[in-house]
């Protein structure tokens, strides 16, 4: 399951002039995380998106238009009942593992609760089971960055021309949330953008302004900004705690069978370490085989989608343990 703004194409390159390949090639691949060579691994876009998935800038069949605003906001549960559609249509009754990473990782915890009978493992990384009011916060300021772009239209859009400078402004909040005060440190400091001082006015002076406005500028011509909103507002809602009447994590993971491996980073400040711990702790309470790893990193949350040789050969032990687990017991797993 991808994260946040991502997409299906998880790996390896679709087409020969691509620049680069998926968003986890480090992690899929013959020899690699999750070996294809020995495993079939399925990525797709979220309901919602704007990447494949029905979304608001997909045409609405009554009007011939794109939804826009008339779309609903949908939840995380929402995107993996889409995703059990999917499985269920390519004729597959039990899935070997679930893994994903930040809003990808809540989906994981998603699967493992809702459809037990077809998890037999869950792998999520670097996430939560609910949104700390700060996360909520950050959220807020992207999206009202949105809403306040005069070309936002009320999410209507599509025929006047998009809201390119609020979304920027959006995927530039989200980019500072993703990085750790050391990974800014080392990466920039407060070192100049082509220039030998600071020029009293407005523009990019420090090489992380400049950082931040290209990174805001290359989101604009990728993403959707009505995507954009309800993929925050998704995250923000989802509670896994609250789930079907629960009152608690612990109660929460009644429902789940499977075995967990829950991995955090040292350096992630949007999920910190403490929340992967609450949700270890909720599922021991329950029975659960759960491994644990908080693994050392500098690059702060994004940590999970850069290489890391640890985090390969945890996973690569994990699915195997799982995959000979269901072999013992005469079980399968497609």
């Amino acid at each position: 399951m991808h994260a946040l703004t991502g997409d299906s194409h998880a790996a390896g390159f679709y087409e020969p002039s691509d620049k680069q390949p998926g968003w986890w090639d480090i992690m899929i691949g013959p020899g690699k995380g999750m070996d294809t060579d020995r495993y079939f691994v399925i990525c797709a876009n979220v309901l919602g998106g704007c990447m494949g998935s029905t979304g608001p800038a997909s045409v609405n069949p009554a009007t011939g238009k794109p939804w826009g605003s008339a779309f609903p906001v949908v939840t995380i549960g929402d995107m993996v009942a889409a995703q059990k559609k999917l499985v269920e249509h390519l004729g597959i009754t039990r899935l070997l593992s679930v893994i994903g990473g930040s809003v990808g990782g809540m989906q994981a915890l998603e699967w493992a609760v809702r459809f037990p009978e077809m998890v037999a493992s869950a792998v999520p990384l670097a996430t939560t089971t609910k949104h700390s009011a700060q996360a909520i916060a950050f959220n807020e300021v992207a999206r009202q960055a949105i809403l306040a772009d005069p070309a936002f239209c009320g999410g209507d859009y599509y025929e006047s021309g998009i809201p390119a400078h609020g979304l920027a402004v959006a995927r530039m909040i989200g980019h500072i949330t993703y990085l750790s005060d050391e990974a800014m440190r080392e990466k920039f400091d407060r070192r100049l953008q082509d220039r030998c001082d600071i020029s009293f006015d407005f523009e990019a002076d420090f090489q992380v302004e400049s950082y931040l406005r290209y990174q805001g500028g290359k989101f604009v011509d990728r993403f959707d900004a009505n995507s954009f909103l309800r993929m925050t507002r998704a995250a923000d809602y989802f509670n896994l705690e609250k789930a079907w009447g629960n009152d608690s994590a612990v109660a929460a993971f009644t429902r789940a069978t499977c075995p967990f491996l829950v991995v955090s980073y040292t350096s992630d400040w949007l999920y910190p370490t403490y929340q992967s711990k609450a949700m270890v702790q909720a599922m021991k309470k329950n029975g659960l085989d759960v491994s644990f790893v908080e693994i050392e990193a500098s690059f702060g949350h994004d940590a999970f989608l850069l290489p890391n040789e640890r985090m390969t050969k945890l996973l690569q032990g994990f699915l195997d343990r799982v995959h000979g687990s269901l072999h013992e017991e005469g079980g399968h797993a497609l």
